[in-house]
């Protein structure tokens, strides 16, 4: 292994060598040795709620409510939601990761500065810890998949495709959370995160479609992140590609681009002035 003096001679000259070492994967090796020596409860919760979800309103509410009529045809109640569950598995992974995980690195163990006093430049840092989270939500992902396809949930292999498609909402939901907890100094201020989470997930069309909302409220709801996570995982699960899954992509792809620049910019200003 190369020293620090070496890593930091060798990108001496590099454009943005200040900003980014391209050792993006020590900031990753260091959260798995971490998870290795954590307790798997708070990652068990992340996952358990939209699983508890699917079987209190799919087979609870479901047998009330019986087969919808939706844009794919005429569905299950406990099948339209099951994609809608799998895209909020995913974002709760990313999310959690990378607020309440951040802010304790931040605050409490001062981890960031440590690692900016290295050869590691806030780019990496970001990155890394995206990763980290996008990670956690591919994990979500999957499993909730796994838990789907036995239950005849699953309507084709193509299904499958729905877990890169919900990595990419996680690491667009990853870099907007890094960047929205660098700028929080207390736990007050953190707890305003679950007070946003939980509306955006009610009123994003997961458990039911937003249709039966009146058009003002339904044209805000278009608007928020979650509508468009769950739209395009629902769209790629169904197998129902059209010109709307561009505008989704093109949607995270900005909010990634956002959520990276600010993160990487707030954590120079923070330790590297």
């Amino acid at each position: 292994m190369r020293s620090a003096v070496e890593i930091a001679d060798a990108r001496a000259n590099r454009v943005g060598h200040q900003i980014y070492a391209g050792r993006s994967r020590a900031v990753i090796e260091r959260a798995s040795i971490a998870l290795r020596r954590s307790t798997w409860v708070p990652i068990a919760t992340g996952f358990i709620e939209p699983v508890l979800y699917l079987f209190a309103f799919g087979y609870g509410m479901g047998k009330l409510i019986g087969d919808i009529q939706t844009p794919f045809g005429l569905l299950s109640y406990t099948a339209f939601i099951a994609p809608g569950l799998l895209a909020t598995s995913a974002m709760n992974g990313a999310i959690y990761d990378s607020t309440w995980n951040v802010f304790f690195k931040l605050h409490e163990s001062k981890l960031y500065q440590g690692m900016l006093a290295t050869p590691l430049g806030p780019l990496d840092v970001a990155l890394g810890e995206m990763i980290w989270a996008l990670l956690r939500g591919l994990t979500y992902a999957t499993a909730f998949l796994m838990i789907a396809a036995p239950l005849g949930l699953v309507p084709g292999f193509g299904s499958v495709l729905a877990i890169p498609t919900a990595v990419l909402i996680a690491f667009a939901f990853a870099s907007f959370g890094m960047a929205i907890t660098s700028y929080f100094n207390s736990y007050h201020q953190m707890g305003l995160i679950n007070l946003v989470l939980l509306p955006l997930f009610l009123f994003s069309g997961s458990l039911y479609p937003i249709s039966v909302y009146p058009d003002w409220l339904e044209f805000i709801i278009k608007l928020l992140p979650t509508w468009h996570g769950i739209e395009l995982v629902r769209s790629i699960w169904f197998g129902s590609f059209n010109f709307a899954l561009f505008t989704h992509f093109v949607y995270f792809l900005i909010m990634i681009c956002i959520g990276v620049f600010f993160t990487t910019r707030r954590l120079r200003n923070l330790f590297m002035r």
